[in-house]
């Protein structure tokens, strides 16, 4: 499975919309099963990431300047610049600002991983970058769509995102690698976790889409429009997340993990605040979702490009590659 896990994936999400659209009714059970799966999916994401080795993670300082960098300085420049495509629509131009100002703290890890990423340090950083875009995105939205929506911005579903997303599955999965130490349960549940990956990928893809394509398709004339930004603002922040890389002088496996954080976006956790806007806005939850579709195959397709590429390069006898993302 994991050798053919890219286009399982593209199956699972053809497969998501395809019960979704034929089978309506399913979009609100889909819909109560994203966090259960995702927080599975993370769970055994973790168990793979070394935590004793976290503390020097977090000591990388150059990783931390250029991630920082993307997702504080050079997106919001970049949606700034492309929201202003669909700013005649201000219910548009809401969506769109919500979900590109704000960094994943989730998904972005198991991608960054399955690309050869530095999942670990991605995930040593995801703390601050949950910290800082709650302090940032009512400033960023009090400059870029008007003082109304920065008090829109509520804490609770961040902190509540952290917690069942994060901070639980990060938990167990720690205790899990104690346990793995002195018990066989432990290690057992370690194999578990490294067999049931892609499965699980797959199912989070698969009830993410069939929760939503129906009402997505139902107003697709009015979404077409910030279809095009979200392609833009992948292509843009790969080529950005790449250079910033470079320039601070990271090896591959960072560059890597930072292009990831530039590309990939926290629909998710921001999808309870858009729901949370006033009458009238009702179209905004779809322009998320809009996004964590066009996103999700934006990552399956990054994530075979540049594990094929990783291949054609051990197969030239290990010569450095060249490219955005190293």
């Amino acid at each position: 499975m994991e050798r053919h896990q890219v286009p399982l994936y593209l199956a699972a999400l053809l497969a998501g919309a395809g019960v979704g659209l034929g089978v309506p009714t399913v979009a609100v059970p889909a819909g109560q099963a994203i966090t259960p799966v995702l927080g599975l999916l993370l769970y055994a994401t973790f168990l793979a990431v070394p935590f004793a080795q976290l503390g020097g993670a977090l000591r990388e300082r150059r990783f931390l300047a250029a991630v920082l960098l993307v997702n504080f300085v050079l997106v919001p420049i970049v949606a700034f610049g492309l929201s202003r495509l669909v700013a005649q629509d201000r219910v548009l131009l809401v969506g769109v600002l919500f979900v590109l100002l704000t960094p994943c703290v989730d998904y972005v890890i198991v991608f960054t991983r399955l690309a050869g990423g530095a999942a670990d340090r991605l995930l040593a950083a995801t703390p601050l970058l949950m910290l800082l875009q709650l302090l940032l995105l009512p400033v960023f939205l009090r400059l870029m769509a008007g003082e109304e929506f920065a008090h829109a911005v509520e804490l609770r579903p961040f902190v509540e995102a952290f917690g069942w997303l994060i901070a639980l599955p990060a938990l167990a999965a720690w205790l899990t690698q104690l346990a793995a130490a002195r018990w066989r349960t432990g290690r057992l549940l370690q194999q578990v976790g490294a067999v049931a990956m892609v499965p699980l990928m797959m199912s989070t893809l698969a009830v993410v889409v069939a929760s939503q394509v129906h009402d997505v398709g139902a107003h697709l004339g009015g979404l077409v429009a910030v279809v095009p930004v979200f392609v833009v603002f992948a292509v843009v922040m790969l080529g950005l997340g790449a250079a910033a890389g470079r320039v601070a002088g990271l090896a591959v496996r960072d560059r890597r993990a930072v292009v990831f954080s530039g590309v990939t976006r926290n629909s998710l956790v921001v999808l309870p605040l858009v729901l949370a806007l006033p009458a009238g806005f009702e179209l905004a939850p779809l322009v998320v979702v809009t996004q964590t579709m066009v996103e999700l195959v934006v990552l399956v397709v990054l994530v075979r490009v540049l594990t094929t590429r990783a291949g054609a390069w051990r197969a030239r006898g290990g010569r450095t590659p060249r490219g955005p993302a190293g």
